[in-house]
């Protein structure tokens, strides 16, 4: 069942049944967000969070099983193996459940329900909230095409909507009255992509019309970008926000309309926790890695073969 970020409601559901039905005391609705909830089972220190995540993406809906691309007909679909994070995430918790059954030990386990990983980063909200505050330690993972442990850093983030407002007109009969947002859009892309020359090659903007007019007749009154920002560091996320916004300005002087920025979401870099990995990896070698039959090599070797001979190499250096 993909579903958008804010929006797993089957998900957060179908997680929140088998909680239930395994003994973890449950509590929905963290951080006012309706898809956020937690499943908490054991008692006593240390306290280990396990975070799930189980948010689709638009126009990646994909049928089960299959090894190329091949719509299921929904709107939303997974990708990078987000479809296995929430349940995974859930299986580890059962696990740690099991061995603190058998073993007596104290400890408790809270399974974290995390909306929005995608496009919404909701553990920061989450995190705003205090809904970590009791914790000893919080762990996830990602699917990828080496098992090992993750301990390197990533960029920082931002993601803001640019939405500027003008004056509609008749685009043949008196387009002179007309103050168009589109316009406005497209001058502050273009800015944009002059800034690219201007910051560190670390850095990367993208953007993403999401509102351009309705028809070509008509001069836009309303038009709305969105600019996703990246770098090592947030000093210079920061950098390169705050030109973006003078760029925005510059673009709606240039027009006469008017611009209204929005805060979609924004994240740091991440900050590796070298003891925890270091623990990590070597209860994975105790552990052995995974074992894989015939059918699970075929499967592979069939997607596999659908990687770009270009992409290949760079997965194995990965």
């Amino acid at each position: 069942h993909p579903e958008l970020g804010f929006k797993e409601f089957q998900c957060a559901q179908k997680l929140q049944e088998v909680l239930r039905a395994e003994g973890f005391q449950l509590e929905t609705g963290l951080g006012h967000i309706t898809t956020a909830f937690s499943g908490r089972f054991g008692s006593g220190r240390p306290v280990i969070g396990i975070l799930g995540e189980f948010d689709a993406l638009m126009n990646l809906s994909q049928k089960a099983g299959v090894t190329h691309q091949e719509s299921a007909g929904g709107l939303c679909g997974h990708g990078c193996g987000h479809n296995l994070l929430g349940v995974g995430s859930l299986g580890a918790a059962l696990a740690v459940k099991a061995y603190l059954e058998t073993t007596g030990a104290s400890g408790t386990v809270i399974y974290f329900g995390c909306p929005a990983e995608e496009n919404g980063s909701a553990k920061a909200f989450l995190a705003r909230d205090g809904v970590f505050g009791a914790l000893d330690a919080a762990l996830s993972w990602h699917p990828a095409d080496t098992t090992g442990v993750r301990n390197l850093t990533t960029l920082a983030n931002r993601k803001v909507l640019y939405r500027f407002d003008g004056v509609a007109a008749h685009a043949s009969i008196q387009p002179h009255l007309g103050r168009s947002a589109l316009d406005a859009v497209e001058l502050m892309n273009v800015g944009a992509n002059y800034l690219r020359e201007h910051v560190q090659p670390s850095c990367r903007i993208q953007y993403v019309i999401t509102d351009g007019g309705k028809a070509p007749n008509i001069v836009p009154d309303r038009a709305q970008v969105w600019y996703t920002l990246r770098a090592p560091e947030s000093a210079l996320v920061d950098d390169m926000h705050q030109r973006l916004v003078n760029i925005a300005k510059g673009a709606a002087l240039m027009t006469q309309t008017q611009c209204e920025e929005a805060f979609v979401s924004g994240c740091y870099a991440f900050l590796p926790n070298m003891t925890l990995a270091e623990n990590i990896l070597a209860h994975m070698r105790e552990v052995g890695a995974p074992g894989w039959t015939d059918s699970d090599r075929a499967f592979a070797g069939e997607l596999y073969r659908q990687v770009p001979e270009d992409c290949k190499e760079s997965s194995f250096v990965n």
